[in-house]
């Protein structure tokens, strides 16, 4: 049958285009996230700074089980935000062990201008490289500088170091492969975030060791202190790379769209496959009248879906891997990912999204084909000749179960917080109701019809007379186009228009928030104590500290990362205003902390209750909630005092100081930051601005893949009612040589479009604007999310010409057809 089904296919060229070229856009976009993922799997840190290491000690998760709903357990875990540390005592505890030949602490300093690590000299016998040029540091103000810096011995170099700028000599340069200054260990002690911990712990074992048994004993030393001992290929991973973050990047980011895509390809090419089955029932049953049994005529299906898939694999491979470079190309020019990160040719990937388009094609073809194959040779030709009848009460219960179900979805949206709850939950109640739509489709087409029959006659006289019955009696023959529509302004309409409402909503609340009129900010961020300094300035009547971090919280599937503040109380009030709704900031202590009103919901705190979370660096800690908040987008979910978060922050600097004074503080203000590298005094409007163009710029991924899948969602409208068009030859011919003239046609098809299409933006929008709702709502409180004018007519502007435009302009072609000539044509 493979013969027959390529010589039909070349017959009918229409859905076999309509079908290729879904299938090539869905292989196209899946090999290109395919490709993002087998990267980011494929990557294997090597070590750098632990290279000559057998052993690396380090903290770099934190793990939580969770019980479930049936009673197993299951264990979360998150990668420390602020990296993670170890007890510098457990040094001295490994060097004696048995096997030890060398143990060193790697105390972490984090260099801001120029952007760099710093770490004690003593950590460099462990990179495995010979010294360039020079000889190790030896005074405080020495340092063996990377040659990526572009010094030489003996030069000199100003380093940003908390916030204070100093003078080093060069003694030596090294290659290390990463940005890099190493001090003399005991200038390294002093200059760490974390005074008694080091950032991790490397161990070289003596020749004759035993690696398996030394490695057991670590294990049970460090285990009880949450750390993680790296052996092998896996001490890359013990060292804060930009490489890993891109690798959780690129695995993350291209799987979740990677799974939303392989939805839509299953709406799109079921719908597209299943249309072209249903308009070629005369052909299939000819094929049945003239003794084909069903399993042939399965088998040609399948083979139609296998090759039109297997050529679709072929263009869109190649398209896809095209689009991965180019993909990566933007992540490095916009800072996602290193420049040297390595991207892989597809092996895996094009293997995969090929096999998924045939599997979707060939699974698509055999149930669309299921009724033609199932008919009686005798009764097939007459199957033909009418609207099959109403699919069964089976579909209507899954449809009506369906619907429940996006119910029950928004409803545990609304009630969930924090944005990844909430935004999963908001995905499942979209793809949920456009499969509702799918399934109860011929029912709402049937009773818009209905509702329409009075209304088209009076706008477009008999063509709307016509289109009216022609939408009562080819109501399931709709259904596809309406859930194609559906599914474009549906996706169009929420997920296009979420980064807007989180970016909105970000900077509208800092800026409401922000009480100050000016704000103090350096390259290399400001001293710890800088606060207290800009206090004592003349004029200046408050100043507040702000340092960002990350606490790990319990969520309901386990643990997860959150934004937090780490501010200086005093003088908070004057400052910043967090729409304080229950407790009072002034409390706000060493030991307590001030939750939004969002993650106070998500986790069950309220005021006076003790909250356990895990700071940045892993440390578990109980503190006591003092007050909930309104303003979470602007200011991060968390609140605590500066003190909390001292030594557990890979930073001991301030990223910015809140300054209320008057315009006589100018001048000081001026001289102050002067004093600093890279100061700058900004107003707090400039400061709000900014803040909208970094959350732009960081959302720039969010916006391309929600791009592709509103474009294909749009391609799959376009081909599905092109394919409905072309398929209505015959119908057409017919009503023009019973009487009716060709711009009766035209207003015909103009008015049942025009119904179809009111049915479909009336329902996808619903969709949208109840999806919409239910995110901004758990995320903000607002119960009406913003839609931009301008956006809101691109969606229902863009559906409207997109809608006709693919059906118009094939009829107008086929009209052009004398009707004789297509009258006695197959469907």
């Amino acid at each position: 049958m493979t013969g027959l089904a390529a010589r039909l296919l070349r017959h009918r060229a229409g859905p076999a285009v309509a079908t290729l070229l879904a299938l090539v856009a869905g292989v196209m976009i899946l090999v290109a996230m395919g490709t993002l993922v087998e990267s980011g799997l494929r990557w294997r840190p090597e070590p750098r700074l632990w290279a000559a290491a057998d052993l690396v000690v380090a903290h770099r998760a934190v793990s939580h089980q969770v019980r479930e709903f049936d009673g197993d357990t299951t264990t979360s875990t998150v990668g420390l935000p602020e990296g993670g540390s170890v007890d510098a005592a457990l040094v001295q505890r490994l060097r004696r062990l048995p096997g030890v030949a060398a143990v060193t602490g790697d105390d972490r300093v984090p260099v801001g201008v120029p952007a760099a690590v710093g770490h004690g000299w003593g950590t460099y016998a462990f990179a495995g490289r010979p010294v360039t040029t020079g000889g190790a540091p030896r005074a405080d103000d020495e340092v063996a500088a990377d040659a990526r810096l572009g010094v030489s011995p003996g030069d000199r170099i100003d380093l940003v170091v908390g916030g204070v700028g100093r003078s080093y000599r060069v003694s030596a340069t090294v290659d290390t492969g990463t940005a890099s200054v190493f001090f003399t260990d005991a200038q390294a002690a002093r200059l760490s975030a974390h005074p008694g911990r080091v950032d991790a712990i490397g161990v070289r074992l003596t020749p004759d060791a035993d690696h398996d048994a030394v490695a057991d004993a670590v294990r049970r030393i460090v285990s009880p202190t949450g750390a993680t001992t790296y052996v092998g290929a896996d001490r890359g991973k013990a060292e804060q790379s930009a490489h890993l973050a891109a690798q959780g990047l690129l695995v993350a980011a291209g799987s979740a769209f990677g799974g939303y895509v392989v939805l839509l390809i299953v709406f799109v090419v079921a719908g597209t496959i299943g249309l072209s089955v249903r308009h070629r029932r005369r052909d299939l049953a000819l094929l049945r009248a003239i003794a084909a049994t069903p399993g042939q005529v399965r088998r040609m299906l399948l083979a139609e879906a296998a090759l039109l898939a297997l050529v679709a694999a072929a263009f869109g491979g190649p398209a896809g891997l095209l689009a991965a470079r180019w993909v990566h190309g933007e992540l490095v020019d916009r800072g996602f990912v290193p420049a040297d990160f390595p991207m892989t040719g597809g092996l895996l990937a094009v293997p995969a999204a090929a096999g998924t388009a045939v599997l979707v094609a060939v699974l698509a073809a055999l149930l669309a084909g299921r009724r033609v194959t199932a008919i009686r040779p005798v009764e097939a030709l007459g199957e033909i000749a009418v609207e099959p009848r109403r699919p069964g009460r089976a579909r209507l219960v899954a449809g009506g179960l369906t619907l429940a179900g996006a119910g029950l979805s928004g409803a545990f949206t609304v009630g969930s917080t924090g944005s990844t709850g909430a935004l999963a939950g908001a995905t499942g109640m979209l793809y949920l109701f456009v499969v509702a739509v799918a399934l109860l489709a011929p029912w709402i087409n049937g009773y818009a019809a209905r509702l329409l029959t009075p209304v088209l006659p009076r706008l477009w006289g008999v063509s709307g007379h016509l289109a009216a019955a022609n939408l009562r009696a080819n109501a399931q023959g709709t259904a596809t186009v309406l859930t194609a529509l559906v599914l474009s302004v549906g996706l169009g309409g929420s997920v296009w228009f979420l980064q807007t409402n989180l970016e909105r909503q970000t900077v509208a609340q800092s800026g409401a928030g922000t009480r100050a009129e000016r704000v103090l900010t350096a390259p290399g961020g400001l001293p710890a104590d800088a606060a207290g300094q800009v206090r004592e300035l003349p004029g200046v009547r408050a100043a507040t500290g702000v340092r960002r971090t990350q606490v790990v919280v319990r969520s309901i599937d386990g643990i997860a990362p959150v934004d937090a503040q780490a501010v200086d109380p005093v003088g908070l009030a004057d400052t910043l205003d967090l729409d304080v709704r229950e407790g009072d900031l002034a409390d706000l202590v060493v030991g307590t902390v001030a939750l939004s009103a969002t993650q106070a919901s998500a986790s069950g705190w309220q005021v006076g209750d003790r909250a356990d979370l895990w700071l940045g660096d892993g440390t578990p800690v109980t503190l006591r909630v003092v007050a909930i908040y309104g303003r979470g987008l602007g200011f991060g979910d968390v609140t605590l005092a500066t003190g909390t978060v001292t030594g557990h922050t890979a930073e001991v600097t301030a990223d910015e100081i809140l300054v209320r004074a008057g315009p006589d503080a100018d001048a000081a203000l001026a001289a102050w930051s002067a004093g600093h590298p890279g100061g700058q005094v900004r107003d707090a409007a400039t400061r709000t601005r900014l803040i909208g163009t970094d959350l732009a710029l960081g959302a720039w991924l969010n916006r391309l893949l929600i791009g592709v899948l509103v474009g294909y969602a749009a391609l799959a409208a376009a081909t599905t009612m092109m394919l409905a068009a072309l398929a209505r030859r015959r119908e057409l011919a017919l009503l023009r040589l019973v009487g009716v003239t060709r711009r009766q046609v035209r207003r015909m098809v103009h008015a049942e479009q025009a119904g179809l299409l009111g049915s479909a933006v009336l329902i996808g929008a619903t969709i949208a604007a109840l999806t919409l709702g239910a995110i901004v709502g758990a995320l903000t409180g607002s119960p009406l999310p913003y839609v931009p004018p301008l956006g809101a007519v691109a969606v229902l502007g863009g559906a409207t010409l997109l809608a006709m435009a693919t059906t118009v302009w094939p009829i107008r072609r086929l009209l052009r057809v004398p009707p004789i000539d297509h009258i006695g044509l197959k469907e």
